[in-house]
């Protein structure tokens, strides 16, 4: 399921458990509109179980980009029951992601 997320509380709540993906990006960035589709197509088909998609538009939800010190889009954050245990920046590749996503 992809959700997004504009305030921290709220933010907080979603990553609180299980395995979250948080895709930090803006409407203007290229790379993000390349991303997006791919991270679509993953949720859609269901390919990493049970997956939370989160996605924060870092132009309105500025406070969270600044907690995880996001400086460049699009920012993945892989999170486990709330902790960040992976992250990655840039456009990637289906197979590539799916493989950052294990």
């Amino acid at each position: 399921m992809i959700v997004h997320v504009d305030n921290l509380n709220e933010f907080n709540e979603k990553i609180a458990s299980g395995k979250v993906l948080v895709d930090f990006f803006a409407t203007w960035c290229g790379p993000c509109k390349m991303l997006s589709p791919v991270i679509e197509d993953i949720d859609k088909k269901q390919e990493v179980g049970d997956l939370l998609i989160v996605k924060v538009d870092v132009d309105e939800a500025g406070e969270i980009a600044a907690r995880f010190n996001v400086q460049s889009i699009p920012t993945l954050i892989l999170f486990e029951n709330g902790k960040a245990v992976k992250s990655a920046l840039g456009y990637m590749p289906k197979p590539q992601l799916l493989s950052f996503l294990k």
